[in-house]
Parts: structure tokens; sequence; C-alpha cells
């Protein structure tokens, strides 16, 4: 049976660029690889498997791309076993070149890494997280700071290299040097990073004391760091490059500063708003007038209305925090508590029996809402 085109196969254009092509025969692969195709459609699944990969073997490599885009299936010898592999179990090479990580991680490899100059797995160093605690001010306001965080340097006894004075490091013989080794699964051949050197394509026979053939050495560095005015709990501050080292000359990771907000004494925090509770003794709230209430960093004055109740919220305009994404400051909201007066001395108690006795006297006009709960109440139980 005559063969398909190889780019009907994978579904692409003539003109397609090589990352289309990889990734058409990713999902491919995937698709119809053995391992996910059991049962009766199996030699099926088979066929077309093979078939993708052998398409993308051709069309993935420049010189047999260029032979069959002009003779067509004449132009390639499609039982060629060299250069980028051919259809036996140990032409995989397109195949672990097109997949990678992910079955570098399901066969136990050392996901994502790449190729330095000289073969061996490069890889980005990791992340670090540092949570930082700061005050509501300092959240409302912004701040620099500094900070200490762990970093690696070079080994002073064995400048980096990671052996004993006097020796050297070994090309790795279980991969030759190149950091990775090819593992046989059923007919086909995996790439993964070598157990043994772990993808640096060296072994030291003799380490380092000072560093245990690490090459570097673990310290503290100290860092500046801008709290930016308006950041809020739990938003991070990404400090590029203060991460990890990275492995083989791989780029190093990033230090994310998380924002821990401490619990403020009058305040608390509801987005860009400020809400705080402001007690006020039993005749002002009665006979009304001006109160004094903090801000954050300053102060502000309320009129309160004469009988104001406990639980009456007055807004103060742009009295709140200008957050992050914020054009204008949110708003301060003060909750009104009324304070009952304690430890009364007799004279005291007198006067507010006899203020009581006045109150009941003048009826259902001094308490509106003891009025209004008590009809309730009637109404329940009627």
């Amino acid at each position: 049976m005559a063969k398909r085109d190889y780019y009907d196969v994978l579904g692409v254009p003539k003109n397609a660029t090589d990352d289309d092509i990889k990734k058409a025969y990713r999902k491919l692969a995937m698709k119809f690889h053995p391992d996910r195709n059991q049962g009766d459609g199996a030699k099926a699944a088979e066929e077309k498997f093979k078939e993708a990969k052998e398409a993308y073997e051709m069309l993935s490599d420049p010189q047999k791309k260029a032979a069959y885009d002009q003779y067509g299936h004449a132009g390639v010898d499609p039982n060629l076993g060299g250069g980028r592999g051919g259809p036996g179990p140990e032409g995989f090479g397109g195949f672990a070149e097109a997949f990678g990580d992910i079955f570098g991680d399901i066969f136990g490899g050392g996901g994502g890494g790449r190729r330095g100059g000289g073969g061996q797995q490069v890889y980005r160093g990791n992340d670090l997280s540092y949570a930082m605690e700061i005050t509501l001010e300092e959240a409302a306001f912004g701040k620099d700071t500094q900070i200490r965080v762990p970093t690696w340097e070079s080994c002073d006894t064995c400048h980096g290299t990671g052996a004993k004075p006097g020796t050297s490091a070994k090309t790795c013989p279980s991969c030759n040097g190149s950091g990775t080794v090819h593992l046989r699964q059923g007919f086909f051949s995996i790439q993964q990073t070598c157990p043994h050197c772990h993808g640096s394509g060296k072994i030291i026979p003799d380490p380092c004391t000072a560093c245990n053939g690490a090459g570097r050495i673990k310290k503290q560095k100290t860092l500046e760091v801008k709290i930016p005015a308006g950041i809020n709990e739990g938003m991070r501050i990404r400090s590029a490059g203060n991460g990890e080292p990275g492995h083989n000359g791989g780029p190093a990771g990033d230090l994310y500063i998380e924002i821990r907000v401490k619990q403020h004494e009058i305040f608390e925090r509801d987005g860009d708003d400020l809400h705080c509770t402001v007690p006020v003794g039993l005749t002002t709230a009665a006979l009304g007038g001006t109160i004094e209430v903090p801000t954050l960093g300053s102060k502000a004055e309320i009129e309160l209305p004469e009988g104001t109740q406990h639980g009456k919220t007055f807004r103060l305009r742009g009295k709140g925090i200008k957050g992050l994404r914020s054009s204008y400051p949110g708003d301060l909201y003060c909750h009104v508590a009324v304070e009952t007066p304690v430890k009364l001395t007799e004279h005291q108690r007198k006067l507010l029996k006899d203020l009581d006795e006045s109150f009941r006297k003048g009826g259902d006009r001094h308490s509106p809402n003891a009025k209004s709960w008590t009809d309730k109440v009637k109404d329940l139980f009627k």
C-alpha cells in the first residue's frame, strides 16, 4: 500500500514551521502511543504511531525534508537507520527530542532541563519563598527595607570545581560525558538524565571536604526590598534571579517575598477600605457633639447628631488606603459603640434612676427602637 503524504499524516501544511510539526507529532504520538491503546485497537494504533513517527523524523530533518519536498517519497530512503533515527528500536532520537520532559518524568528522568554546549543537562534553579511581616501603616504607605536570604558562593578551597585540591573531576563512564543515557522501554528508547552524574557529565572521585563536592558554599546575602504603597495581605513581590542557582550553567531561580500584614490595634482592612470601632459615652451619644477619631497617620472629626444609637456607622471618604491598582483611596468606616457606665457611685445611681423615671413618664418617644421591638414581640405571640 502506497505511503501517505507525510504532511497529511501530521495534519500540517507544507509551509508549517518546525514548532508546528513538533506540536502535531506530539499530539498524534500521545494519542496512538501503545501504552494508551490496548485491546482490539492496539494494532491499528501502533501502525498510526509508527506512521506519525516516520513522518516526523523526515520532516524534522532539514536535509530529508528538502529532499522530500522536491522528490516526494522517492527522495528519501525510509529504511535508513542513521542520522535522526530510522524505524528500528534504536532510532527514536526524534521521539525523545519531541517529548523531552514528558517522558523524562514518566520514566524517572530529570525534566525541566535543556542541553548545554557540551551535551549536559542545564537546569534552572528553584524559586525561593520568603515570608515578610509588615504593619498596616507600612502596607498603606510603602517601605524600603532589607532582608537576608540564603545564597550559594563558589567554594574557596576547590575554587568551584568540587574536587579535592590536587585532584580533578573525571568523565562519567555511564554517559561518556554527555549527561544523558538511553533507557530501553519495549520497542523504543527514551533519553533521560544520567543517574550516575545527575546530568553534569562528570564524576568527582575525591570530593572537596569543604563543600562535599558541591563546588559551592551556602551563605547569607542582604537584599534591598521596596514594599510598594497599597500592597495587601497575600501579595507577592518577585526578586528576579535571587532564588537558588541553576545547575551546569543554568539560570538562577527567583525569590518571591510573600506579604503578611500584622493585625492592627484599631483598624481592620477590607480591600482599600478601613473599619474601626469608636467608643462613645452614653451622654455624648444622647446629646450629640464632636468626637475625634484616628486615621492612618492623622486624625479626623465626626459630628454626632443628638440621639446617636449604638452601631451607627459614619463614613469618611478618602481616609482609607490607596491600593496598588486603585486610582483613589478607599474610605474609613467608623462604627459607634455606645458605652454603658460602670462602677457607679450612689449619687450617680440615684441620678440615673431619676433620669429613667423621667424617661418612663415621657412615654415611647424617648425609646423608639424599644417600642418597635416590643410591638414585634407582641405580634409574634398573637
